[in-house]
């Protein structure tokens, strides 16, 4: 087995993953998983750089996660970078600052390639589960974008677009640096609009009504199943492979689209740096549900960090 280190570096969060891979098997075995929310990503859609703010926290966790790969001793690493670092200006600053602390270059991947990373590490464990047909929808909302993949045993389309859950909240939601608490019709109706054209730019090249599963990835689909679950702190393993029907969806983002921040944060198994936006992310999965038909989404804790490791190995 090769034991492996992969840090996924989104728009809103990092994540690491140390896991031995058994090719014979087919099995990641976890050894570490953790995440922190950064917001590499914040005000990267108005102003087209990253703060230094932003990567100060950004390079802080890094210096954290590579501890906890010393400590493992990971034989090998991959670093990578997603929507926030491919959309800013000083994106070298970023690379130059992750090189000194974690001796690898970020490799700064297209929507297509982190389409794939999604589809193998969600879809890898779930062959041989009779109970769900094929083709999967593997729908990914992070922070800056949101990827689309369809595929049975490989990817047969992707594309990923620009409706990230941070990007909807900057673009429409905040008002002289804050958020709009609770926000006005008029704000969600523009955000609507938004997810309505990233949707038609995305069916043009993925057929989103053909899949026969819906499987949901990242932050915001593991918040809203772990409300539906009526969860009082994050339980992985229980949302591992939940299934959170269409009417559960539509619920929660009606909550959602009327609450202040205070009752967000209230919400138990709500991640402080995911309450200001969760909204915007539930109306994306809710949007995606209804133009795809599904009555229900497959939630996956398994995800890019599962197939940047599988990369590796």
């Amino acid at each position: 087995m090769t034991r492996v280190a992969a840090i996924d570096c989104g728009t809103n969060s990092i994540r690491l993953l140390v896991a031995d891979a058994d090719p014979a098997t087919g099995e990641l075995i976890e050894l570490d998983r953790r995440m922190e929310i950064v917001r590499l990503g914040q005000g990267v859609d108005r102003t087209g750089r990253l703060a230094p703010d932003a990567l100060e926290r950004t390079f802080a966790a890094c210096r954290r996660y590579a501890a906890v790969i010393k400590e493992h001793g990971a034989e090998k690493l991959r670093f990578v970078a997603t929507s926030a670092s491919r959309d800013a200006e000083n994106r070298e600053e970023f690379v130059r600052g992750v090189l000194d602390i974690l001796g690898v270059e970020p490799e700064v991947i297209s929507g297509d390639q982190e389409a794939e990373f999604s589809f193998e590490g969600a879809t890898r464990e779930l062959a041989g589960r009779d109970h769900l047909a094929k083709p999967y929808l593997v729908v990914d909302i992070g922070g800056g974008s949101t990827e689309f993949v369809v595929g049975d045993d490989r990817v047969l389309a992707a594309r990923s677009v620009d409706i990230g859950c941070v990007r909807m909240t900057e673009r429409h939601l905040v008002r002289d640096g804050v958020v709009t608490d609770p926000p006005t019709p008029g704000q969600i109706t523009a955000i609507r609009a938004d997810i309505d054209a990233a949707l038609d730019l995305a069916e043009e090249s993925v057929p989103l009504t053909e899949a026969a599963t819906l499987v949901g990835l990242a932050g915001t689909v593991t918040t809203v199943a772990a409300i539906a679950l009526g969860l009082q702190e994050y339980d992985s393993e229980a949302i591992h492979h939940s299934r959170i029907s269409l009417e559960q969806v539509q619920e929660i983002t009606g909550r959602l689209v009327t609450s202040t921040h205070a009752e967000r944060a209230a919400i138990p198994a709500m991640h402080p740096g995911r309450v200001d936006v969760i909204t915007s992310g539930a109306l994306v999965l809710l949007a995606v549900m209804k133009r795809t038909g599904a009555r229900e989404v497959v939630v996956s804790e398994h995800d890019i960090l599962d197939g940047i490791g599988w990369s590796i190995a």
